[in-house]
């Protein structure tokens, strides 16, 4: 008879593998509903027409049409045909239309070919523009990006906050 060092004389049985069921659930699919913290347009998507979001969106991929976010995020090999409103804006593609936005920041590998408007600013080194910056005191920007909805805010301030 032989015994462990731990006194068993068994080792235990190992784990049941996992059922096919649970192996099979796929991952919660985007659904773009108000709660969700940003929108990805991906390097393969080209959407022709106007985009509206009241969520952050990433694009990395091509609009034809006028943009009006909350805050963007434009990818180096992204391109928007058509003209940009957000509060915030980081733009790294191309963009052939004009940009509204209170914070811009522009990246070096940015090509702009229209106007910037925009209450504060930053211009990366490299970074190409043709057109005419103004800086802005108040950017006026669509009601519902003004301010976030009632609910969402709601859910934030429930939330513990911890403070050094």
């Amino acid at each position: 008879m032989k015994m462990s060092m731990f006194g068993s004389r068994h080792s235990p049985p190992p784990p049941p593998p996992p059922t096919r069921a649970a192996a099979l659930v796929p991952p919660a699919p985007a659904t773009g509903a108000r709660h969700t913290p940003f929108s990805l347009i991906g390097g393969d998507v080209v959407v022709t027409g106007n985009l509206s979001a009241t969520v952050d969106i990433h694009i990395d991929g091509r609009i034809d049409g006028d943009l009006t976010c909350a805050s963007l995020v434009q990818g180096a090999e992204s391109v928007i045909c058509g003209n940009i409103v957000a509060k915030a804006a980081r733009i790294a593609g191309q963009v052939e239309g004009s940009i509204t936005a209170d914070n811009l920041v522009i990246e070096r590998s940015a090509r702009i070919f229209g106007d910037c408007r925009y209450g504060t600013l930053a211009v990366e080194n490299g970074a190409q523009v043709e057109g005419r910056f103004s800086a802005q005191s108040t950017i006026v920007v669509p009601p519902e990006l003004a301010a976030p909805e009632e609910d969402y805010v709601d859910e934030i301030e429930g939330e513990e906050r911890y403070v050094d």
